[in-house]
């Protein structure tokens, strides 16, 4: 079981992508000129694969186990080419998995595209949620000072437009770039033009992510105007490239607990703490990735737990690990806390920055 570690050259990355979104972009029609199709009465087969859980108030009951599209491109670590990441995404499928996240940021990495192409077919059998995004590529901290209203309906045709779909399942303010990079009141802004692609029937639910900055997603959640959220979440306490501190933990719990009482679907990220908690391929570390699961599990108010997994051997090890009891046990506990408390001890990882 894997997660992709993405902190090194993301920055770079992401200013490098913000401005090959503005190429294509400008190439595409008016959203204006878009209706979309949503299915009036889609219903996604479950096989018994996976235990399920309702996703909220989407009143979509998937899989506990959700594909993670940070693992496809290679950019990032995939290995695989074109076509075999394209089978990979087919075999999550086939494994009985019905929720795939991806993102227009990863798009320039291939995920959009192919999950597009690998579940064509089958595209109203299955979840997928993608995310707009926000940067201001002239400054360091990517912070924006306007919110680009007519670009939020640019990125959403460039999503339907790579995902091969008319419509998109649940479509969310990316964390980073996104709500990090903006205030409460730029993220409700672009809140609003979401609304609008829903009305179009674009979109059918909205909602956002967060790395950490929980005060700023607290303040969302709190709005009562997102259907789901999705939050690092995992034994280890951390996001994209950092720790969370004591008081960044008690907004993400914050968080939690609010969501919960407002009805919205939870997915949780970060489950193997960016990667480190898996240890797919390493046998005496075979349990380690199957306790962090049961751990964010044991809480009944994450629905789905969303894990990027680059190769068909990592997707078999996650269903079956999941398809059986998902009680956390004194094992998991005792295994987790020995791990973490070596690898929290590792010099490399000391210098890890805390927010």
């Amino acid at each position: 079981m894997h997660e992709p570690n993405n902190k090194l050259d993301r920055r770079d990355f992401m200013k490098k992508g913000a401005q090959a979104t503005a190429a294509v972009a400008a190439a595409v029609a008016s959203t204006n000129a878009v209706q979309g199709a949503v299915p009036e009465d889609k219903n996604i087969t479950l096989t018994d694969a996976l235990p399920a859980r309702v996703l909220g108030k989407t009143n979509v009951k998937l899989p506990i186990l959700g594909y993670g599209g940070a693992a496809l491109p290679k950019k990032w670590g995939n290995t695989l080419s074109t076509e075999d990441r394209v089978k990979l995404v087919r075999h999550a499928y086939g494994s009985g998995i019905r929720y795939f996240d991806t993102s227009i940021s990863y798009s320039y990495g291939d995920s959009q595209a192919i999950i597009g192409k690998a579940l064509k077919d089958v595209r109203d059998d299955v979840f997928i949620t993608t995310k707009v995004d926000f940067w201001d590529t002239s400054k360091p901290d990517g912070r924006i000072t306007k919110v680009d209203k007519e670009g939020v309906a640019r990125q959403i045709e460039k999503n339907l437009a790579e995902l091969q779909s008319d419509y998109i399942d649940a479509i969310m303010i990316h964390g980073t770039p996104g709500v990090e990079q903006m205030t409460v009141e730029q993220c409700m802004e672009v809140q609003a033009e979401l609304v609008k692609a829903r009305d179009k029937g674009l979109v059918r639910f909205i909602g956002f992510s967060a790395h950490h900055y929980f005060d700023k997603a607290l303040a969302l959640i709190s709005t009562g105007q997102f259907d789901l959220c999705m939050l690092a979440y995992g034994y280890l306490p951390r996001g994209n490239s950092r720790f969370f501190s004591p008081r960044t933990t008690e907004l993400r719990n914050a968080c939690l607990a609010k969501a919960h009482e407002l009805g919205m679907g939870i997915v949780a990220m970060k489950v193997m703490g960016a990667g480190m908690l898996g240890g797919y391929g390493q046998k005496h570390l075979e349990k380690l990735p199957g306790a962090a699961c049961r751990y964010v599990l044991q809480d009944e108010r994450a629905h789905i737990l969303t894990i990027g997994m680059r190769f068909p051997a990592e997707i078999d090890a996650n269903v079956k690990t999941l398809a059986g009891d998902t009680t956390y046990t004194n094992e998991d506990r005792a295994l987790l806390a020995g791990f973490s408390s070596a690898l929290l001890s590792d010099e490399d990882v000391k210098k890890m920055s805390v927010e």
